[in-house]
């Protein structure tokens, strides 16, 4: 049927289109496709609903499910505080688009964009960041992928204190041409012993990791895999870095994670962003898919201008031929990352850092009283796991008294978040409430 939002949908154009790729029907087209993986039948949609305000009467229903509550939730989207600066900028015309933050005229996005990867790399202290990809876990897979194809080595070692949900879509993303070794946990809840030879491409750390804990052997990890020709590929959060060493501080060769901490509301799937750096090395920069900003002179003396360079790494100028494909990005969070890098500065950073690394441990402190604490000696940064009889139990009995207590990972264990936003009064009433349902 024809679509009046839908082009291409004209019987004719559609079989002007499959005549030219010599297909009769539109089921021709897609005879290589397996049976097994054919809906076969309509989509079970609702019926449409063709006034708007029965649309926002829908929506407001769906929005009032919504339930307030004091929450403790965390494991991989945080509530961060995001100043109101943020929101005013990534919400103005020039920079929200239907399509990427990409308008056909600049209107100051490039050297938006620009400011945003010279200060990640200051706070990385590595001197080539991307323009952001979809999320964390692309951005991890991507950096890995980047370490195999720079070492012509398709195997790597990847620390086992890895979220399930990011451990699926790396297998996912990388297992069919990149073998995937799992490293120990130790019982301080760092990465164990390991050993990798010179078939080995990369290691791959997180830290802070899945349990919160803060890996202390990144020097030692980076002396083992430049000794058997391997990179070191770390995963960090930026908003540690203000108190935590950047990767490059301790030898890492390829820095990612998601900058969703730095002004991103968490919401729905929505508000991630990841990001990709290296020092400034071309072999190695020539492994970047996606793009990268500059700054450059113009024709008229004094006057500089912002864009993509080194475009000939990328998918855009290669096609099929591209080293990984490249496409939509999250070029709006770049730029409320910027924003917020820029409000906060190198101080503001240190000091977000440390309410959030003494708001952790007043929490251990506090649940340790009541519960047993996974991994406590180790140093935690905003989150850390909790070992109770019933992980279930808890966490309904949390939320029958207005709080979400945090995530569950297992049947007994429980991550509990915590950041600058949680106040020492918040974090009482969670240990008094956690007394109360274990006690019941």
């Amino acid at each position: 049927m024809t679509h009046p939002y839908i082009p291409n949908t004209e019987p004719g154009v559609r079989a002007e289109m499959l005549a030219a790729v010599g297909a009769r029907s539109v089921e021709e087209f897609y005879a290589d496709i397996p049976a097994e993986l054919r809906l076969n039948r309509p989509l079970d949609l609702p019926e449409p609903l063709v006034a708007e305000q029965d649309l926002v009467r829908h929506m407001e229903g769906l929005f009032g499910k919504n339930v307030p509550g004091l929450s403790f939730l965390g494991h991989g989207s945080y509530a961060h505080y995001v100043p109101a600066v943020c929101d005013e900028v990534n919400s103005r015309s020039e920079f929200l688009t239907a399509y990427a933050g990409e308008p056909y005229e600049d209107h100051g996005r490039f050297q938006a964009l620009f400011e945003y990867v010279s200060m990640m790399g200051e706070l990385l202290e590595m001197d080539v960041v991307n323009v952001p990809t979809y999320d964390g876990y692309q951005a991890s897979g991507t950096a890995i992928r980047m370490a195999c194809r720079y070492t012509g080595r398709p195997k790597v070692l990847l620390s086992g204190a890895i979220a399930a949900d990011k451990l699926s879509k790396l297998r996912d993303f990388l297992s069919h041409d990149v073998e995937l070794v799992f490293a120990p946990v130790a019982a301080n809840g760092e990465i164990g012993e390991i050993a990798i030879d010179d078939t080995f491409g990369a290691i791959y750390l997180e830290t802070p990791n899945v349990y919160g804990v803060v890996e202390t052997r990144g020097k030692e990890l980076a002396d083992l895999a430049h000794a058997h020709g391997a990179l070191l590929v770390v995963s960090a959060d930026p908003i540690s870095l203000g108190v935590l060493s950047p990767p490059a501080a301790y030898g890492a060769d390829i820095a990612c994670g998601d900058i969703q901490t730095l002004g991103m509301h968490p919401g729905f799937g929505g508000g991630h962003a990841g990001y990709i750096a290296t020092q400034d090395h071309e072999p190695l920069v020539a492994e970047f898919p996606s793009r990268l900003f500059g700054i450059a002179p113009t024709k008229v003396p004094g006057e500089y201008g912002f864009g993509d360079v080194y475009y000939d790494r990328t998918s855009f100028a290669h096609r099929e031929e591209g080293k990984e494909w490249v496409g939509t990005a999250a070029a709006l969070w770049g730029i409320t990352a910027g924003v917020y890098l820029a409000l906060m500065g190198p101080e503001g950073m240190r000091e977000v850092g440390e309410t959030i690394l003494a708001r952790t441990r007043y929490a251990m402190d506090a649940l340790g009283q009541h519960v047993t604490l996974l991994h406590k000696d180790a140093v935690h940064f905003r989150e850390f796991a909790i070992e109770v009889p019933s992980a279930t139990a808890l966490l309904d009995g949390l939320r029958a008294k207005g709080i979400f207590g945090g995530v569950a990972l297992d049947d007994r264990t429980v991550l509990v978040c915590v950041t600058e936003c949680h106040s020492t009064d918040d974090i009482d009433r969670l240990a008094t409430a956690v007394k109360e349902v274990l006690g019941a």
